[in-house]
Order: C-alpha cells, then structure tokens, then sequence
C-alpha cells in the first residue's frame, strides 16, 4: 500500500507543489492546513507519516509535535520531519525536544526528501509480533551506595542503551517513590500519570499499566514515581504493591529497569527480591566503600544468589585516592563494571533534560554505558548477542 503522508502548511502553493512531488513518488499525501486540523487527522486516520511546517500560525509545528508525542499510545510512534528555512544548531535541539524525528531545511530536495521519508518509515515500521516468550522479561533493580553517585542517571540510561543498542523492549520504574527524578531528568511535567494511578485501579494487570505507562522520545516506556510526597504512601510495602507491579511488567517487556530507593525498607526490599540483577552503584571513596560492604552483607543475609549482585563503578577515572584495586581489595571482590568520569556531558544532559545515551549516543560516556549493557545482554541472550563496539576496561 501507497504510504501516507499528512503534509502541514498553511502555504497553499507550497503545500501542493510538496504533494506534487510526493505524488510522483508513489506515495499518497493529504492537506491539513492548522496544527488542531493535523491533530485531528492524526487522531482519526493515522498517517504513516506527517511532514511539518515549523512556523505555523497560531500553533506552531514544535508545539503540535509536542502534543501527538504526549497522547500517542505505548508502541506506536507517528514519524515527523519538521520543515523549516531555519537550520542552525538551537533549532535543530528544539525540534528534537519537541518529539521531531527529523528536521529538512529549505530548500527542498525532492530525492532527499524522498530518501528521508524511508529512513523514518524503516526506523518505525511496525514489528511482527514476537512468538509467545518461554521466559519472562528480566528485571533489573539499581541502587545507590550513597546519595549522589549517579543512580538515577545510570539507570536511565542503561534502559536506553538496551533499547536502541539491544533492540529489546524496555519499561524503566521510579521506585524512588517520595522524592523519584525521573521527571525533572526526563523533562516531564506533574501532569503525567504514576504508578498511584496503577495501584489505586480495580486491578494490577496490564491493561491498566498499558494506559498509564508514558512513551519517552528515546523509545523506552516509563513508569513514574508519584507527583507528590505525601501520595507515595499509597503505594502500600504491605500489600506488596510494588511486587505486584513488577510482576505484570515483566510479562510485559524483555527488560524492566528499577530505579531503587536508597533506603532499604520494605518496599526497597520487595524490588531487590522480585529483582534478576541488582546494579550497586558506588564511587571509589571511603564511605562509599563502607555502605557496599553493608550491602554485600545484607544480600548474603537474604540468601540472594552471588551472580544477582554486580557492582558498578561509577566515574572510575577520577581523583578519589582510591585506585581499583584497592576498592576491590576492601571489598573483597571484583567491581563488574566501570563507568568513565565524564562530568560535562553528564551534567549537560540532567540540565537539558536529554539523556546522553539519547541525545549524545557517540560520546565516551554513553559508549561505556553502551558496552555495559552489551555485556549483560549477551549473557542473558547469548544467541541474539549484538557484536561489542569498544572494551569495557583500558
């Protein structure tokens, strides 16, 4: 079948000679000629792609962007190229922050165009539904030694890195039920639902946890903490909440990535136990040093598997005093994992509200978050294992 385009402008000349050449492509175009006209042929017909003019009057094209992206359904992505006689830098950054998946500068190009459209199309084309799984998803629990060692940063963009470099689907769960930061580093408002929303419906199954799930830019799916404080005491540590909504989650997706809180409660406990792996995060100073080891003890104490905890050290290359070897020596086993020390882009992308491995996948640091997830994968797909790009260690 011919592909479907919705071109917006409201440029009548501009719009039918970009039909025109469309049309000589082989693929079949329809008018809109307002962002609200273009959300509503969204909504009724659903294109196979939408082509944007970027200063629409009254609502412009980032904004309707914008606004499909947030009421998209789970697994379904709307591919959409902006056009634009603006191409620098800032531009280029806001079309991607609004949900764009391309931007096209003027002039047009008619085989560039055309050659842009089946990138897209390649890049979202709908998956055949995988055969009934023998083996549920994997859950991954990520906890923090300390405050402030990159927990919430790591665990983002893990879930990312095994979504884009693995290809697998992946729901990413703030457990950090008072305080959780995935909106402030996602750059995602109050109004988006939460897990309360889950464990206060009828029923913990995945019907609901598919209406409420929000579908990230990036192409994970998120399960957020709850908008206030004082709501996260609805989700109850005795009626094992958080164990339930694991459980559906994993029948869900290949991975779910948690986010845990750094306090070991009930609730923290019930994830470490529903968990597959648990990725203690630490850095290489004493009092790091010191929580691991308590860590460690409390595993054995809860008869966990040796293999379920991996250690993590995050920004391995700076100055603490503390070389590897010593830290492993304290520890009295080996740190499964290094991550580099790369402040700037690290900070950058907390304050843009971009992940790195999104937003900056060739950097350092989101190729060595990249390797880490490459090495967990395999072992666990080792018949479906992605070829390493660098190595982990120096």
């Amino acid at each position: 079948m011919p592909t479907r385009i919705v071109i917006v402008d409201h440029d009548a000349d501009r719009q039918r000679t970009l039909a025109a050449a469309l049309r000589r492509g082989g693929h079949e175009t329809v008018a809109a000629h307002s962002a609200s006209e273009a959300f509503d042929r969204w909504s009724a017909e659903r294109p196979d792609v939408m082509l944007v003019e970027a200063d629409l009057p009254e609502v412009d094209g980032f904004a309707l962007a914008t606004r499909i992206r947030a009421q998209e359904t789970p697994g379904t992505h709307l591919p959409i190229l902006l056009l634009t006689d603006v191409g620098d830098t800032e531009h280029k950054v806001r079309a991607l922050r609004a949900g764009a998946d391309d931007l096209q500068v003027r002039p047009i190009h008619a085989a560039e165009l055309s050659a842009r459209i089946r990138s897209l199309l390649a890049r979202y084309a709908p998956r055949e539904a995988p055969k009934q799984a023998t083996t549920e998803g994997q859950v991954h629990a990520y906890y923090g030694a300390k405050g402030g060692v990159g927990t919430t940063t790591l665990a983002i963009n893990a879930a990312i890195a095994l979504h884009r470099g693995m290809r697998r689907k992946v729901v990413l769960l703030d457990a950090n039920l008072q305080f959780g930061d995935h909106r402030v580093f996602l750059d995602l408002g109050l109004d988006r639902r939460s897990i309360v929303d889950v464990v206060t419906s009828s029923s913990i199954d995945e019907d609901i946890i598919r209406s409420i799930v929000v579908h990230h830019d990036s192409g994970i799916d998120l399960l957020l903490a709850p908008p206030s404080p004082e709501s996260a005491e609805l989700v109850s540590s005795e009626q094992h909440h958080l164990a339930q909504v694991i459980a559906a989650l994993r029948r869900m997706y290949d991975y779910v990535v948690v986010d845990v809180d750094s306090q070991l409660d009930d609730t923290s406990l019930d994830v470490v136990g529903a968990a597959d792996a648990l990725f203690v995060v630490m850095t290489a100073d004493l009092s790091c040093l010191k929580n691991v080891r308590l860590v460690l003890e409390t595993m054995k104490q809860l008869d966990a598997s040796v293999d379920k905890v991996q250690l993590v050290l995050n920004r391995s290359n700076a100055f603490t005093g503390i070389n590897v070897k010593t830290a492993e020596s304290a520890l009295r086993r080996r740190i499964d994992f290094q991550i580099l020390n790369d402040y700037r882009t690290a900070i950058s992308a907390m304050n843009s509200g971009s992940p790195f491995n999104a937003a900056r996948s060739e950097s350092p640091l989101s190729r060595a978050v990249l390797e880490m997830m490459r090495t967990v994968d395999r072992a666990e797909h080792p018949a479906q294992a992605v070829p390493r790009l660098v190595p982990l260690r120096a």
